[in-house]
């Protein structure tokens, strides 16, 4: 940043002369320091993967949270800021339940990613608040459709086949253009997303560490257990 860019950077409300949102671009840095974040899809659903990056050997595993079911056939992974992730999972949860009172039916996907959106963008707007230092890669399905979005901290949102954030999602997106195939077995999709992973890591993967879930056409929103994992992991690095 230029020494004349300093006095636009106080507030998110503020444009610099460029057009820029300083404290947008900010929110941005803090989800590029979060752990590798990976969602693809597959034949019948789409898979989420997650690096905890645990640092250190007292702490328990479980008790880090990257991925949250929102309903039944939608889940998240996050990267960023895990308390403005808990915030916004608690948001999601809330705009769900009242799709589902209201019209009698499960949220289309595209529908609460727009809500979520929304809610974000606003924190854009006014002062006295900040941006969500958080990316949720979004995955779910409806009518039998496997949707995966991404939700960046200004409220804009992509759809995505394949997609990775955190600290190694350019790593994890070059590995993706050469290796991702579009109606993927969840085997082979899982065995893309963890080698994946494991080159936006660039250190040996800790098994306990990596956290799974899957969301299809043919069953509800799902972790996989830690020895489901495990084997996982074990097969694709070998």
């Amino acid at each position: 940043m230029k020494p004349t860019d300093m006095a636009y950077d106080r507030a998110s409300i503020i444009f610099s002369p460029d057009g820029r949102l300083f404290q947008v671009e900010y929110a941005r840095e803090a989800v590029k320091r979060g752990t590798t974040t990976i969602g693809l899809k597959y034949r019948d659903g789409v898979v989420l993967i997650v690096d905890k990056r645990i640092s250190s050997h007292l702490v328990e595993p479980g008790s880090i949270e990257k991925i949250f079911q929102i309903d039944e056939h939608i889940g998240c992974a996050t990267s960023g800021l895990v308390a403005d992730a808990r915030a916004l999972v608690d948001r999601a949860r809330i705009d769900a339940q009242i799709n589902e009172i209201t019209y009698g039916e499960k949220i289309p996907v595209k529908t609460l990613v727009k809500y979520i959106c929304d809610f974000k963008q606003a924190y854009t707007q006014y002062g006295g608040v900040r941006p969500f230092g958080v990316v949720l890669l979004i995955a779910g399905v409806d009518e039998t459709r496997p949707c995966l979005f991404a939700t960046d901290p200004s409220g804009a949102f992509m759809g995505y086949k394949a997609g990775s954030e955190g600290a190694g999602r350019s790593v994890a997106i070059a590995y993706f253009e050469k290796n991702y195939r579009e109606n993927m077995t969840l085997e082979e999709a899982i065995d893309v997303g963890i080698k994946a992973i494991h080159k936006g890591y660039g250190k040996k993967l800790n098994p306990d560490a990596i956290e799974i879930a899957v969301v299809g056409t043919t069953e509800k929103f799902r972790r996989l257990s830690r020895d489901e994992t495990k084997n996982y992991v074990k097969k694709a690095l070998g």
